[in-house]
């Protein structure tokens, strides 16, 4: 069975970090995409960072530029993202994401598997 296992998140006040870490199992992912979405409530889910099979080439959202950074270690088959200078309009659930298609698509049905998702609250 394929999984992707998120862990991390939690509740910070604005201007703080947070770390998600999104590790697979099941198969080896070393040659997909991976990816960060995010869901607030109310929204459609939205794009928020990915990264390439080799970690050689990052794509970001314009709101996070800068302040989050996804990185890849693939000999243990997880996925991050270090979110720093958080606000309060980051507070949403966050799903990590895998894709065979390229990492730059920012759609989400073009991905073609699912972390469980994590919340990330951020007070102000």
């Amino acid at each position: 069975q394929v999984q992707l296992v998120q862990s991390g998140g939690g509740l910070v006040q604005a201007g703080g970090s947070l770390r998600l870490s999104c590790a697979a199992s099941g198969r080896t992912f070393s040659s997909y995409g991976k990816g960060w979405f995010r869901q607030a409530p109310g929204k459609e889910r939205e794009f928020v960072a990915s990264i390439n099979w080799n970690g050689g080439s990052t794509y970001y959202t314009d709101s996070v530029k800068g302040r989050f950074t996804i990185s890849r270690d693939n000999a243990k088959n997880t996925v991050y993202l270090q979110m720093n200078s958080l606000k309060p309009e980051d507070t949403a659930v966050y799903y990590c994401a895998a894709t065979v298609s390229t990492y730059r698509s920012t759609a989400p049905a073009t991905w073609n598997y699912w972390g469980q998702g994590t919340q990330v609250t951020v007070s102000s």
